[in-house]
């Protein structure tokens, strides 16, 4: 396993997390630059994206380096019977950094097991997506000023939702405040809520999204029910339309509360709400693009602040 392999937000100290913002602030400020020139980086999703992928490519071009890789397994050797292992070994040959997603959780842990070439894990199942993590906490620091001391409230599938899960545990050094927020069916797993517990952080858990809650938050997390989880489509049926932000109940917001959403939305954030100054996810995601240019040259070793 390479040590600059990133599979679990857990990975990185909080002194770690600091350095990532500081370097996310860099390419905001300077995002064309060549210091990947000669590097190949590979992608390979085997699980459908828009933003992570085209965010991690648009990266690594604007880095100087190049990209190799597939947005659709169904057009690999993964078709004809190749197995995970053989396919990471096989990329390995021609990539200095596997960029990977896959429907499977521990897929991205597998794959840091099986080669020396780090790996940047983009999403695996319901497990983690440290990548999000890195540009919701960039997001926050940006609209915030701090990550510290602040009141998060995460709304809609909590059960399924691997960015929450991700974010909660990055939050785990800043003191935060979390207000769970779902039906019974997609509660935060226990063993989220018990992390809470063995580090000292604060939650509640709701299944009124009220003022009460809206009021009292500075980072209003909104999370699409995700059909693709659901092996019981009557399941998701009942309770994919059980939250749904309009812009009617933000108007006793606190003044600096903003609105993220790790995207796509489907009908959980109504298109009234897009023009309020509290929305924030689609400078959100365009703060992935910085996000994700720090974190290659963390895989890749390579520090641009020399």
């Amino acid at each position: 396993m390479n040590n600059n392999s990133l599979v679990s937000i857990s990975e990185l100290s909080r002194d770690e997390i600091i350095r990532l913002l500081e370097l996310s602030s860099y390419f905001e400020q300077n995002p064309n630059q060549k210091i990947l020139d000669g590097k190949v980086v590979a992608t390979l999703f085997f699980e459908p994206s828009t933003r992570t992928r085209l965010s991690f490519e648009t990266a690594v071009n604007r880095l100087g380096g190049r990209v190799i890789g597939f947005s659709d397994a169904t057009n690999t050797s993964t078709s004809k019977g190749e197995t995970l292992k053989d396919t990471i070994k096989m990329v390995s040959n021609y990539a200095d950094l596997i960029v990977m997603r896959h429907f499977l959780e521990g897929a991205a842990r597998y794959a840091t097991e099986v080669t020396d070439t780090p790996v940047i894990n983009a999403g695996d199942g319901a497990n983690q997506h440290p990548t999000q993590t890195m540009l919701d906490l960039y997001s926050i620091y940006k609209t915030q000023g701090t990550l510290e001391n602040l009141t998060i409230t995460m709304v809609g599938d909590l059960k399924y939702g691997r960015t929450v899960h991700s974010l909660l545990m990055a939050m785990r050094y800043f003191n935060p405040t979390f207000r769970f927020v779902a039906c019974d069916e997609l509660r935060m797993p226990s063993q989220y809520k018990e992390f809470c517990d063995r580090h000292g952080i604060k939650y509640s858990e709701h299944t009124d999204f009220g003022p009460d809650v809206i009021n009292t938050t500075d980072i209003l997390y909104m999370t699409r029910v995700q059909r693709e989880r659901f092996s019981d489509l009557m399941e998701y049926e009942r309770v994919k339309d059980i939250y749904t932000l309009h812009n009617a109940m933000l108007a006793d917001a606190r003044p600096n509360m903003k609105i993220l959403h790790p995207l796509p939305r489907v009908n959980e954030i109504n298109q009234d709400v897009d023009d309020n100054p509290m929305a924030y996810y689609f400078e959100q995601a365009r703060n992935g693009l910085f996000a994700r240019q720090a974190l290659i040259c963390r895989a890749l070793n390579i520090n641009p602040l020399k």
